[in-house]
């Protein structure tokens, strides 16, 4: 699919019945001399990204937990120490506030724990149990399956070219966000 922007489309004829497709020549029907190429690119981003978020990682589902929740596990699993919870929302690009729920609900469960500093109370440490540590190392093989599952409608060579140039967007992105927001 080519727009009458003159922009090369983000992918091929198969994109021309994707809902994206639609929406752009819905804004190219109220605003032709607008250049609706980015929308193509992040609003597929962001579509994707909201089909991703509906299926809900079904072994993430299964396991009771939510993909911010594993992602909070994964965090200290990946890491292989303790961290505090300031860390804990660097490494998962989440909020203090977010984290500290997702901690008092994971640590309900038996799943991680803290422990004060010893040298300043206000600091926390998290570690995971050995529950925790359990179901990190038994559902990862589960979801990397499940997320191999999802990217199979592309050949591996697509898949490869598709990380590499969201690796590339992302890295930029990291980059100039906070120019971009002032």
């Amino acid at each position: 699919m080519t727009p009458r922007n003159g922009s090369p489309a983000a992918g091929d004829d198969t994109a021309d019945g994707d809902t994206v497709a639609a929406v752009v020549r819905q804004w190219h029907a109220v605003h032709p001399e607008l250049n609706t190429g980015p929308m193509e690119v992040i609003g597929r981003i962001n579509r994707c990204a909201a089909l991703l978020q509906q299926a809900e990682d079904a072994p993430l589902r299964r396991a009771g937990l939510s993909r911010p929740e594993f992602d909070l596990l994964g965090a200290l699993r990946r890491t292989g120490h303790e961290l505090t919870p300031s860390e804990l929302a660097r490494e998962t690009f989440s909020s203090g506030a977010a984290v500290t729920k997702r901690l008092k609900q994971l640590t309900e469960r038996g799943l991680v724990e803290r422990r004060g500093d010893t040298r300043d109370r206000r600091v926390a440490h998290v570690r995971l149990t050995d529950a925790g540590r359990a179901l990190v190392d038994g559902i990862l093989p589960e979801q990397l399956a499940y997320e191999t599952a999802v990217l199979s409608v592309l050949a591996p060579e697509g898949q490869g070219e598709l990380a590499g140039l969201l690796a590339e967007l992302l890295s930029r992105l990291e980059g100039r966000m906070g120019a971009l927001r002032a």
